[in-house]
């Protein structure tokens, strides 16, 4: 709720009860099953008869869906962080995401497992230095990228939980069959609004923090193992970080489109609006300037140091059949959102915000195809892409929508607690949960 006039109508508990709990088309599910089963035959087929690519694609869809919906969890602990109000309305969308974690961990361990070998050419031949041999031996490769994914994976259905539970534990029992038990698991204990207000706020603050120090270094670390180290010979200090904001960038673009269409489907127009597009079309565009500048500053460097190591990570992918690819993410994800979102009105009209999303979305993707694939195939005539990339990608899309719209139905889809409590607007003086007293001041 996002203050306003006296003659606005504010939503009682009772409306946004009812606006939180109306259930999505149940098409959603089964067209996100059928996508899922069909991506995933597609993948299953290729990897039983033994084709590399199967993996390739299997392994840089992985990236790209989970770096966005990690993301989305990470920008969900910020808004804890900042106590940010704004978002009150909309974050539930957020973490949402969550629900595909744990099955992203899975995958990882699937490919981490059974995929190395068709992916990774360090994987069946050492590399000559010491220190790359050390650091990409299995044995310490796979436990590393499974505790970085498992552990904010973890720490993000721990974060969510909390905040999922205030607004079940207010609310009338409604949702998906497979969460009963959790939801009655959530209001098991329930005190007083206050005192469970602040206690909540303060347990999701230390995780918060401690998910954003996790999603910063583990996506990073995970970009060097599984993206950047398929090119033995080449090593930048920014390329995680540029994958890391990729990640951000997309999950910002799929969060616009999510607002629009949730607001419509919950008939939430009072409590989604202009200030909410705003607010995520700034954000959406701030980020895609800031990943422009990783990208042109890691390209840059490289550029002026000319050193044959470095150089040629960019004068393979910027020639033969890979130039196109290149330059296409270039126009998407940077070009077209930066100067499409540089005035307000193209943010919060739904044509030009739903068309630069889908671009940076898009560009973002083929950001992550291009990142593993020349690195594989190297100096090639014929480009790598087709059924494998095309149907990992279907699948991937259909197991998180899956996942999405199988949380969002199952729990309150708006943060009803925190914007209609009558203590909500506390949590901006930290208070002691124990004692109900305000803390000291502190910086």
């Amino acid at each position: 709720m996002s203050g306003g006039h006296g003659h606005q109508h504010v939503p009682s508990r009772q409306e946004l009860a009812a606006m939180a709990q109306k259930p999505l088309p149940g098409s959603l599910r089964t067209i996100s099953l059928v996508l899922a089963a069909v991506g995933f035959a597609i993948f299953i087929y290729g990897a039983a008869t033994g084709q590399d690519r199967a993996w390739q694609a299997f392994q840089f869809n992985w990236m790209f869906f989970w770096t966005v919906s990690a993301a989305g969890v990470a920008f969900a602990a910020v808004q804890r962080i900042t106590t940010a109000r704004w978002s009150r309305s909309v974050v539930r969308m957020l973490e949402g995401m969550v629900a595909f974690l744990p099955v992203g961990v899975v995958l990882l361990l699937v490919t981490l497992l059974f995929g190395l070998d068709h992916i990774y050419p360090w994987a069946t031949h050492a590399p000559e230095g010491h220190e790359k041999a050390l650091w990409l031996a299995k044995g310490f490769l796979i436990p590393r990228d499974l505790l970085a994914a498992g552990l904010f994976a973890g720490l993000g259905l721990w974060f969510v939980y909390n905040s999922v539970r205030m607004d079940v534990a207010i609310l009338p029992e409604a949702g998906l069959g497979w969460a009963k038990g959790l939801r009655e698991k959530m209001r098991a204990g329930f005190g007083h609004e206050r005192r469970e207000l602040h206690t909540q706020h303060s347990l999701q603050g230390k995780i918060a923090v401690a998910m954003c120090i996790i999603f910063g270094f583990g996506t990073v670390v995970l970009a060097w193992d599984l993206s950047m180290s398929a090119d033995v010979h080449f090593q930048s200090t920014m390329y995680g970080w540029q994958v890391m904001m990729g990640g951000w960038v997309a999950m910002l673009m799929l969060f616009a489109l999510l607002v629009r269409w949730f607001r419509d489907q919950m008939g939430a127009g009072e409590i989604i609006g202009e200030q909410q597009f705003h607010d995520i079309g700034k954000l959406a565009f701030a980020f895609t300037a800031f990943w422009g500048y990783l990208t042109f500053s890691q390209y840059l460097v490289i550029w002026y140091g000319n050193w044959s190591e470095e150089t040629h990570f960019f004068n393979l992918r910027l020639s033969g059949v890979w130039k196109g690819w290149t330059l296409s993410y270039v126009v998407l994800a940077f070009i077209l959102p930066f100067f499409g979102l540089m005035g307000k009105y193209p943010k919060i009209w739904f044509p030009t915000m739903a068309t630069f999303a889908v671009s940076g979305l898009l560009g973002i993707w083929i950001h992550r195809y291009i990142e593993l694939y020349p690195s594989i195939y190297g100096e090639t005539t014929t480009l790598p892409f087709g059924l494998f990339e095309i149907g990992c990608f279907l699948g991937y899309l259909g197991l998180w929508g899956w996942t999405y719209t199988s949380f969002m139905d199952a729990f309150p889809k708006i943060r009803v607690f925190m914007m209609t409590s009558e203590y909500r607007d506390e949590v901006q003086i930290p208070v002691n949960a124990e004692t109900m007293e305000p803390l000291p001041a502190h910086e």
